[in-house]
């Protein structure tokens, strides 16, 4: 426990538990919700009224053209832009977001919040972080990602938000899940 604390402390990292009045009410709906949520950041962004952005790994040109301009649109509204910092249209999420000077977007991974994959996406975790976004978890710091555990992210992100929007999902894709 003090170790674990101590990786916390140095990584900045905060948890919200299921029982307090920070906890996103959304979350508390779903089936076996987490018991806490990690994460690094600013929680407050999840404050404000929040939309899911997501997609495949693959999309088009024309399709991350799309997600950056709508995620900019959605944060210039006053939305908070959810997804799974995943590559392709994840991170033009995540990215379209930043472009706008209100933007906030919260990453929800499928590891710990210490372990950002796939490795690509580290500088714009970063610049998440550096804009006052959040990165988010319901695995504890050292928990490494695997496979499983995206199907388990994917409930976290719709969670979150009032709505998700699905840009270029072929059919079996997670974004589906």
């Amino acid at each position: 426990l003090e170790r674990d604390m101590r990786l916390m402390e140095a990584l900045h990292i905060g948890v919200v538990f299921y029982d307090e009045t920070r906890f996103p009410p959304l979350v508390t709906e779903i089936y076996d919700p987490p018991y806490a949520l990690f994460f690094r950041g600013s929680f407050d962004v999840l404050a404000a009224p929040c939309i899911a952005v997501v997609g495949t790994r693959r999309p088009t040109g024309r399709g991350m053209a799309c997600t950056r301009e709508l995620a900019r649109e959605l944060t210039e509204a006053g939305f908070t832009v959810v997804s799974g910092l995943a590559l392709g249209t994840d991170a033009c999420a995540h990215a379209g977001a930043l472009l706008s000077e209100r933007g906030k977007t919260a990453a929800v991974l499928g590891s710990g919040v210490d372990t950002v994959t796939p490795a690509a996406n580290k500088k714009l975790a970063a610049c998440i972080l550096e804009a006052g976004g959040c990165i988010l978890a319901e695995y504890a710091p050292e928990t490494p990602a695997e496979k499983w555990r995206f199907p388990q992210r994917n409930r976290l992100v719709s969670a979150l938000s009032f709505a998700t929007v699905v840009v270029e999902a072929p059919a079996g894709s997670g974004a589906l899940i």
